[in-house]
């Protein structure tokens, strides 16, 4: 009996951009350094859409050529002769569980460390996980933490300046560990308040209670603050949850909505709910 092999999956493309404009959104005084990120690519056949991802492929370690990872195209701007894309970067670094050494995030620390006119290799587009409900009534809700707001920066600009008329809540609720790390919602970098005046639109900010001592974000302290409207919102047939940021913040998440919904019951009823019929939608790193 033979046995017929599948057709091999094609090549991944892959593209390069030209670094354009690299600036620092938290403040110098911050601990935090975080950075958005403007590249030109000159080859149109690369064709993403707002929202879509890219796959960074940063120089590899231990014999690999590369070292991969997914970013949010934040704002794009298509010309004549080449795209222009920004994506939004945390310099990062991790712990080793074996020997407690600390070591610099490999791609975050590339490409914070580029300078203008230097070249990034990337493939992609990959699909967007936040699709707008074609239902203009339809409730958001959007939980962030860090770098997480990047997507709904994006979100947020498209229901309002692509889209228009949007008569559903759109609730943004965004941790920091300071405000000064409130990205694009800091003293410096205030993009989201060009839509405050919307009155669709809110948006909440939690930060650490001590951040000096690492004391986690209150992202669920918020989230309880405004128990009812949330846990109405999340109630509607309609209503979309998109979640993006540190893995660790489904925990003070889920604590929230429990406490919202009066009982760990009732909260897993209606998150089923939402994760069955596709409107909960989440981003982790």
């Amino acid at each position: 009996m033979q046995t017929i092999k599948p057709p091999a999956p094609p090549p991944v493309r892959s593209y390069s951009a030209v670094l354009m404009e690299s600036r620092r959104l938290t403040p110098p005084n911050s601990r935090e350094e975080v950075r958005h990120m403007v590249f030109r690519a000159e080859d149109l056949s690369f064709d993403p859409g707002l929202g879509n991802l890219i796959r960074v492929l940063a120089p590899g370690q231990f014999g690999n050529p590369y070292h991969v990872r997914l970013y949010s195209i934040m704002d794009l701007e298509r010309r004549g002769d080449a795209t222009e894309f920004a994506i939004c970067v945390r310099r990062c670094s991790y712990i080793d569980e074996f020997n407690g050494e600390q070591y610099q995030g490999v791609a975050s620390n590339y490409l914070c460390d580029m300078r203008p006119d230097e070249v990034l290799q990337f493939s992609g587009p990959v699909g967007y996980p936040f699709a707008i409900p074609e239902d203009k009534s339809a409730d958001i809700l959007m939980l962030g933490m860090g770098t997480g707001i990047a997507p709904f920066r994006t979100l947020i600009r498209q229901i309002y300046e692509k889209i228009g008329g949007w008569k559903g809540r759109v609730r943004l609720f965004y941790g920091a560990r300071s405000p000064l790390e409130m990205l694009y919602m800091n003293d410096e970098n205030n993009d989201l308040a060009n839509y405050f005046d919307q009155p669709t639109f809110k948006a909440f900010q939690a930060v650490s209670p001590r951040p000096a001592l690492d004391a986690p974000v209150a992202l669920d302290k918020a989230l309880e603050q405004h128990a009812a409207e949330i846990w109405e919102m999340v109630q509607r047939p309609t209503t979309r949850v998109f979640v993006a940021g540190t893995q660790g913040m489904l925990d003070g998440v889920e604590r929230a909505m429990v406490a919202l919904a009066g009982s760990g019951r009732n909260w897993l009823s209606v998150e089923t709910a939402l994760k069955s019929s596709g409107r909960w939608s989440e981003v982790l790193y």
